[in-house]
């Protein structure tokens, strides 16, 4: 059996056992037990409200087939962006694991099943730079480019937990000419093309900045470089690693230290409504049993900022992009790994890191402006994570002897406007689409490799941008609520970033400035925000 950490958070008390809080957290999500966890260590009498059987949001750990000792990181699955301040500041009993490979992407040259894979051995890596492109420009440039990211990582990724720098102050952080044209002021597009030549480089480069974001290359709008940063600046090495015991070892941990600083978590509890004068405030809230009130002298908001407008009664803001998700989640359960047209390279390593499908530069523009046209791509491009690679303990030890692997899928360029008709009907056609890709560079089918649950069905889940908002209350499925913002100041967001037009209500959740990703960093700020205050 799995230990507990490996698990999500067992259900808590039915019900707020006062009527009155300093502070009230609506969303109990891994970053409103991070703000829960640091307000209750400060003294502050603390009640968070989940609205589903179990906190955690995305960041849960769930037994996805039935009958079969796996749990699968369900929703979110990586970390990168959680800084090792917050693990250490609340004595979290939380570790990741390295992934031993960067990346594997298939390829075809003259004919021949190839690939490019990226890995720690620098002298491989470059080898396999050269059998894809013929050279070692590309190896270098990569290396140049990378070089350069994790310069800016080292600089920008401390800032995230203290006040918000104004864009001087960060261009003065940043201090290197090149890299702030590259990554604040123009389309990445520009940077990819001057620095390398061979199309699937490109692709491979680009894929940071499209996850989660419906976007190009060439967006003048820079929403691209906006989540490529995020992608590259985790702790300041831009690594993203493996939580070991599942996404739910994290939130395990979270409930864990919120708890015991004196945090009460009721799950089961939905917010209907806020309401404030600016120095007080109430949360209206049902459950199963009844419907009740709670009184806070602040709230915590761990949910995107068009929800919490809603519960505020307030009006959308015109001027801000309706969110909208724009990816395919597929979890699989393997009995082996599949078989590689390309032969050269061993599927344990092609899956170790991130397998990228159909993500060729000129691929992913085709993509994008098909699904723009309305229609799902029909290249769908994706990767591929194995979780159980790297940490196996998410399997029952029956499933490791017997060779079973997980598989996490991040299709890209599927917004949620494909599924806003028939919906099953488009989920089972983007689900097609992005398994035709993959079927493309194995030499089985995976439908061949699916384990089978206790009913017979093949262990295989897609998750559109619709599933996620009606299972986690994601508007229009969006993975960080509302589009990525730059790490600096700008007119209306506030000291650090949490603020609200009402004094007394903070955002804490992926919508905040700074948000997005597994992070815990919007919580971290939101408490600091009102602890300063």
């Amino acid at each position: 059996m799995h230990s507990a950490a490996s698990a999500s958070p067992a259900p808590t008390p039915s019900r707020p056992s006062r009527s009155s809080y300093d502070v009230v957290i609506v969303g109990g999500g891994h970053n409103g037990l991070v703000a829960a966890a640091y307000l209750a260590r400060a003294g502050r009498s603390v009640l968070v409200l989940e609205r589903q059987d179990h906190v955690g949001g995305a960041a849960v750990s769930a037994q996805a087939f039935k009958g079969l000792d796996a749990r699968l990181s369900r929703y979110s699955y990586l970390v990168s962006l959680l800084p090792h301040r917050i693990v250490e500041d609340l004595g979290l009993r939380f570790r990741t694991r390295q992934r031993r490979i960067s990346s594997y992407t298939p390829a075809v040259v003259d004919g021949q099943p190839t690939g490019l894979l990226v890995q720690n051995d620098e002298a491989r890596t470059r080898e396999s730079f050269r059998r894809l492109t013929g050279s070692d420009r590309d190896f270098e440039a990569w290396q140049r480019f990378y070089g350069m990211t994790e310069r800016v990582a080292q600089r920008v990724f401390p800032t995230l937990t203290g006040p918000l720098p104004s864009r001087a102050e960060l261009e003065r952080i940043v201090d290197d000419k090149e890299a702030w044209e590259a990554l604040f002021e123009r389309p990445l597009g520009e940077a990819i093309e001057a620095r390398f030549e061979n199309d699937l480089v490109r692709g491979v480069v680009l894929t940071d900045a499209l996850i989660g974001t419906f976007t190009h290359a060439h967006d003048e709008s820079l929403l691209q470089n906006r989540c490529f940063l995020y992608h590259v600046i985790g702790n300041g090495t831009g690594d993203w690693d493996v939580p070991v015991g599942g996404m739910g070892a994290l939130t395990g941990a979270l409930a864990d230290a919120a708890r015991a600083a004196g945090a009460e978590i009721v799950v089961g509890h939905d917010a209907l409504g806020i309401d404030t004068d600016d120095a007080g405030a109430e949360v209206r809230y049902r459950s199963p049993e009844t419907e009740g009130r709670v009184a806070a002298g602040s709230v915590l908001a761990n949910v995107a900022p068009s929800t919490l407008a809603r519960l505020l009664g307030d009006a959308p803001d015109p001027a801000l992009p309706a969110p909208e998700g724009a990816q395919l989640k597929v979890n699989m359960l393997l009995r082996r790994l599949p078989r590689l047209r390309d032969g050269a390279v061993d599927p344990r390593d092609a899956f170790a890191g991130t397998f990228h499908i159909a993500e060729s530069y000129s691929e992913l523009e085709t993509a994008y402006r098909e699904a723009a046209a309305g229609r799902i791509p029909g290249t769908a491009p994706s990767e591929i994570y194995c979780h159980s690679l790297t940490d196996p303990s998410i399997l029952g030890p029956d499933l490791v002897d017997r060779g079973f692997h997980t598989l996490t899928l991040f299709g890209l360029h599927m917004p949620a406007r494909l599924f806003a008709g028939d919906h099953d009907t488009a989920r089972e056609a983007a689900l097609r689409a992005t398994v035709a890709a993959l079927d493309a560079v194995l030499d089985e089918p995976i439908e061949d490799c699916l384990a089978v649950d206790a009913d017979g069905r093949p262990c295989i889940e897609a998750k559109t941008p619709l599933d996620l908002e009606a299972d986690l209350g994601l508007p229009s499925g969006h993975i960080f609520h509302r589009d990525l913002s730059f790490p600096h100041a700008t007119e209306g967001t506030g000291r650090w970033g949490v603020e609200t037009a009402h004094p007394n209500v903070l955002l804490c959740g992926a919508g905040a400035v700074r948000g997005g990703g597994v992070s815990g960093i919007p919580g971290h700020n939101a408490a600091m925000s009102l602890l300063a205050d």
